[in-house]
């Protein structure tokens, strides 16, 4: 899910408003200066005129022009800054003035986007990932052991370990990952780890439900009046660079679903876009649910992790009703 060529000019268009509004002041401050310290407008039009002169005599052949404007410069400059200063004005108050001045509001350095774009296009991709507010509870800066022992502990600090190297190597490893297993033990907040994670680095990544996912689908295919609407949706989800599919299974399991399931699978799996997939659902469960080439599908190109333990959801909401 890259950014639509609207987005990147709406984006663009952003740095040109900035561009006119700081341009706007500076031009404001200018004629405020003029009126407010004397002899400052001669101080500017001395700076034309002896940067003309300067210029006639190196086109002259005098080598030493264009250090003696530097020169000459310097001290109008010194001039101007105790005008102002003497004025009451701050020494920089005519500087040029950038809502970013490390691009100087161009949203590029050096040929690269500057972090000022990136995080533009963060926010960006947080709108349209479904899960700003999800993430901000469930990262990995709220992750903890302290709800799993034995066995439970090993399955799910083996699967945080590879939610890392997914995430370290997900710009030149294409990989796919389900997670499985009862309710309430950590899959959904592992696939907001990643999310998160991704979506900090500047990668696109869409979230749905499994209920949501297929109603979508449905909308589009059958609701006329929503197929345009729900036209860049179904573009990004194979174009999205990182697609999460939560609680698979909860959905009504029909004919369509199964199509469409295998429809979206399969063409992610072909354009090597990532899949995180979580369901309750065990993997015989999920076999004789789905049609065997979903099921092929999935346990041939995804990474399995099966979590257990308590439903953390309910043990959490114990201990609040303690309270």
């Amino acid at each position: 899910m890259a950014l639509t060529n609207a987005q990147y000019e709406s984006i663009r268009r952003g740095y040109e408003d900035r561009q006119n509004q700081n341009r706007y002041e500076m031009n404001r401050r200018l004629e405020q200066v003029y009126a407010n310290v004397a002899g400052y407008r001669e101080l500017d039009e001395r700076v034309s005129s002896v940067s003309l002169q300067q210029a006639q005599k190196l086109l002259d052949g005098d080598t030493a022009a264009l250090q003696d404007l530097k020169i000459a410069l310097a001290k109008l400059s010194a001039q101007k800054r105790a005008s102002l200063q003497a004025a009451g004005f701050p020494t920089d108050y005519l500087d040029p003035i950038y809502s970013c001045p490390d691009c100087h509001d161009t949203g590029y350095m050096q040929g690269k986007k500057c972090h000022c774009f990136i995080r533009q296009i963060t926010e960006l991709m947080y709108e349209q990932s479904n899960i700003r507010q999800m993430l901000a509870r469930e990262n990995f800066s709220t992750l903890s052991y302290k709800y799993y022992e034995g066995e439970d502990l090993l399955r799910f600090q083996n699967a945080v370990k590879n939610c890392k190297i997914f995430i370290e190597n997900f710009k030149t490893d294409y990989a796919n990952l389900l997670f499985y297993g009862k309710v309430g033990t950590g899959k959904s907040f592992l696939s907001g780890c990643i999310a998160k994670e991704l979506l900090e680095k500047g990668h696109s990544v869409i979230y749905f439900s499994s209920v949501g996912l297929f109603d979508a689908l449905a909308r589009r295919c059958f609701d006329t009046n929503a197929r345009e609407e729900l036209h860049d949706t179904y573009e990004d989800l194979y174009n999205c660079d990182l697609m999460i599919i939560d609680d698979l299974g909860t959905e009504i399991t029909n004919s369509f679903v199964m199509s469409q399931l295998f429809s979206c699978l399969n063409e992610r799996h072909l354009r090597r876009k990532a899949t995180i997939i979580s369901t309750n659902l065990s993997l015989e469960e999920l076999r004789d649910r789905y049609s065997d080439r979903i099921f092929s599908r999935i346990t041939s190109n995804y990474q399995l992790y099966k979590l257990s333990g308590p439903d953390i959801r309910m043990y959490k909401k114990r201990i609040e009703n303690r309270k």
